[in-house]
């Protein structure tokens, strides 16, 4: 069976989502991991599915008008070792360049691997919220790292251990 990853963004409007699932369930595409948001007035989704060939997914979604969508066949996930310790990063400050670029190096050189990642910018505010798997044990020296970056970017930040329930 193949597995796809497919993106699809276009203007915001009521009924993308079923339109798309629709065309993927019409071709035997099954949704399995999804990701979908709303982004200053367009709409973004990313997904992993499995089922038909690349080309009869791209032929499903051709029709939806003013979408632009991709598909490529991908390896399936390998099994996975043991997982990190789940956290929590949040930023809040004065919108900048490079906020995202500074925090996110600085939990990649700790080994945190970054689950999920999203902003936001609501008029001066900026807001980061991440989900972090982190080694075991680096907690402690990640929050001083991210503490050095949050003052140099002019920024708050907030790293806390995540309820495992909640993710």
């Amino acid at each position: 069976m193949n597995e796809l990853a497919i993106t699809v963004i276009g203007p915001d409007r009521t009924g993308i989502i079923a339109d798309v699932s629709e065309a993927l369930a019409g071709v035997g595409a099954n949704l399995s991991d999804s990701t979908m948001t709303r982004l200053r007035g367009h709409f973004a989704m990313t997904l992993i599915c499995t089922g038909p060939s690349a080309e009869d997914v791209e032929k499903a979604l051709e029709p939806l008008s003013g979408l632009l969508a991709t598909v490529r066949a991908v390896e399936p996930e390998a099994e996975a070792g043991a997982a990190g310790e789940p956290y929590l990063v949040s930023v809040h400050g004065a919108d900048r360049l490079g906020i995202v670029a500074a925090v996110t190096r600085v939990v990649a050189a700790a080994g945190g691997n970054i689950t999920d990642l999203t902003t936001r910018l609501s008029g001066p505010l900026y807001v980061l919220v991440a989900e972090v798997d982190l080694p075991p044990g680096s907690a402690d020296e990640l929050a001083v790292r991210l503490a050095t970056a949050a003052g140099e970017l002019g920024v708050d930040v907030t790293l806390r251990r995540a309820e495992t329930d909640v993710l």
